[in-house]
């Protein structure tokens, strides 16, 4: 693709300046991309409504085609337009969980381009929580369409130099809001079909949806690889958030997941190539070689999510040959963290 200059602007995440913002706005308005941060990742954005726009995106990500995108918008009416109807369960969630990291797939209106849904009947929308995002998605007055802001299958971004190190050269604008706050993708909740089902984990639990809507299931791929699966949601179907390095996961007692990877690091060190192992708080100092990094702690798994693609990233950075990584147990946030994990590994599971 044609090179072009990408400009960034910095922008304060408590207090917004709005001109810089009305800038960004302007460029989306013009069939442009802007990054911009969310309270989960840099979202890649291009006016949701614009056909030609959108699929910009998708030449700048090199993301497969069969892969459908989320609408971002600031308000509940901005969704009316996009759906054909809005039940029950979905005002319930909405009121809940908006602005927030839970995306809802609805049966889509005629107003939706083909390109954002796969060509599916059904669209996926989220309002995020955060200043930046709100403030540009207004002065933009359409739906946004926004993946994670990188070269698709790499670790997400939660720091605009890591937008710049993926897409500089191939979007228009970035607004740097500094570091993104959960660092994992927003939850995907299907409300297309009964009953309603989680295709993607993420900062909404499922332990907090049961509480709103008793029925609600998790799809099997977020456990079980599919190869076979029609994604209905970004992340379903593809290895992701993936390092350069081949990557291990271990699951297990902690103890043994400890003796596990000195294990490993021990054999892949002999064999002269260099090893990264991504440790917790509580383990870090059980670790006898390689380069340790933690990647929060175990007792607050939100730190946890919140560093996971950055310690990735990291990795890329010290050109580590292979990635042992500690599993976490799946309660609460844990599921979201396993998924991607297990998407990172593409699916290198060790259990012990």
């Amino acid at each position: 693709m044609e090179k072009i200059e990408t400009k960034t602007i910095k922008v304060d995440s408590k207090e917004p300046n709005k001109e810089p913002i009305k800038e960004a706005a302007n460029l989306i308005k013009k069939g442009k991309l802007v990054a911009f941060p969310t309270e989960t990742v840099y979202g890649l954005g291009a006016n949701g409504l614009d056909k030609e726009a959108v699929a910009k995106i998708f030449i700048a990500k090199g993301r497969p085609g069969d892969n459908p995108l989320i609408l971002h918008v600031a308000s509940r009416e901005q969704v009316e337009p996009l759906v054909e109807f809005i039940s029950e369960e979905a005002e319930k969630v909405m009121k809940k969980f908006w602005p927030g990291p839970l995306t809802i797939i609805f049966k889509r209106s005629s107003l939706v381009p083909d390109v954002i849904t796969a060509g599916l009947d059904t669209v996926a929308i989220r309002m995020p929580n955060h200043p930046i995002a709100s403030e540009f998605i207004k002065a933009s007055g359409v739906p946004i369409a926004a993946p994670s802001a990188n070269t698709s299958g790499k670790p997400s971004p939660t720091e605009a130099s890591h937008v710049q190190e993926d897409l500089n050269g191939k979007i228009d604008m970035i607004i740097n809001g500094g570091s993104t706050g959960i660092g994992v993708e927003s939850t995907v909740l299907d409300l297309s079909e009964t009953p309603p089902t989680i295709l993607r984990p993420g900062g909404i639990t499922l332990e907090q949806l049961k509480k709103i809507i008793p029925n609600v299931v998790e799809d099997l791929s977020i456990i079980k690889d599919n190869k076979d699966i029609i994604p209905k949601s970004p992340g379903q179907k593809y290895r992701h958030y993936a390092p350069k390095a081949e990557m291990m996961v271990f699951i297990g007692e902690v103890s043994a997941i400890i003796d596990a990877i000195n294990e490993y690091a021990k054999k892949y060190i002999a064999e002269g190539k260099s090893v990264g192992i991504m440790a917790t708080e509580e383990t870090k100092d059980k670790y006898k070689e390689g380069l340790i990094v933690s990647v929060g702690s175990r007792n607050n798994k939100e730190t946890i999510a919140h560093n996971l693609f950055s310690t990735l990233r990291l990795f890329d950075e010290e050109n580590v040959d292979i990635i042992l990584s500690e599993g976490v147990d799946l309660s609460h946030i844990g599921k979201a963290i396993m998924n991607r994990l297990k998407k990172a590994s593409g699916g290198n599971i060790i259990k012990l």
